[in-house]
């Protein structure tokens, strides 16, 4: 792959999903923007001099993906600092709780978070692509399984994440023109932090011992395995690729056939 002067700003790269595609995209040589919250400034320092160890030029940028101002100025501070830019919009957060127990604050933050997040990333990126002339850049967005088909205890989660499914096709119908495509993964049951604090909450719900989640995601597959984050990066990095500048509007599984799309 000739990625030359390409550049991935991830959101949520502190760990988990996000880390590993930095990773991937760094290893594919990509220069990479790493984003999360300030909170995690720490992990993201880690990661950084990781990646420089890699021989690519890397960059931290602090920014709450929840606000527009920040995410202009992490843009913004992208494409000044390395040049231009390909999003993947990651960054998300779940609660695990019946909708009758969910309240507002939790379905508000996580459409927050996981919605408004995400718009910002490709409304923004996409303008930036819009004003640099690029004819193939990339934009790729965090969905779920859990946003092809509902699913009991997590309803706030499933609502967003059906809402990057129609923001990703509408985006992508709008930037074919530009030569931009939009797309977005849907991961099964992966193996994360977020994934373990889940299987906790999934423990106290249903009375079960540790790792029950983990076993119930193994059911759903032909694969007979839950997923690692590593998984995920790989069709991250396929979708960066100039091999994939025929594929947009999709939200591609990631789940060992959990959902046949």
């Amino acid at each position: 792959m000739d990625a030359s002067q390409r550049v991935a700003l991830v959101t949520g790269a502190a760990n988990g999903i996000g880390k590993s595609i930095a990773l991937r995209l760094a290893n594919d040589e990509f220069d990479v923007a790493l984003n999360d919250l300030a909170q995690n400034a720490g992990l993201l320092q880690d990661l950084k001099e990781e990646i420089e160890m890699l021989g690519g030029k890397v960059l931290v940028i602090v920014a709450d993906v929840t606000v527009e101002e920040e995410v202009k100025r992490m843009i913004d501070t992208a494409v000044k600092e390395l040049g231009s830019l390909d999003m993947v919009a990651n960054a998300g957060i779940m609660v695990f709780k019946s909708i009758n127990t969910t309240s507002l604050y939790d379905f508000e933050q996580t459409m927050a978070v996981n919605v408004r997040g995400v718009f910002l990333c490709y409304k923004y990126a996409g303008l930036a692509m819009i004003a640099s002339g690029t004819k193939n850049g990339r934009i790729v967005g965090a969905c779920s399984f859990a946003g092809k088909r509902g699913s009991s205890m997590c309803g706030a989660y499933c609502a967003s994440k059906f809402a990057v499914r129609g923001l990703t096709q509408s985006y992508a119908a709008e930037l074919g023109p530009h030569g931009i495509t939009v797309n977005a993964y849907a991961p099964g049951i992966i193996d994360t932090d977020m994934v373990k604090r889940i299987d906790a909450a999934y423990q106290a719900h249903t009375s079960s011992p540790a790792g029950a989640l983990y076993e119930w995601g193994k059911t759903l597959t032909p694969l007979g395995r839950t997923g690692t984050a590593r998984d995920v990066a790989g069709l991250v990095s396929y979708l960066a690729r100039p091999e994939a500048s025929f594929v947009t509007g999709q939200s591609i599984p990631v789940d060992g056939g959990a959902f046949f799309d």
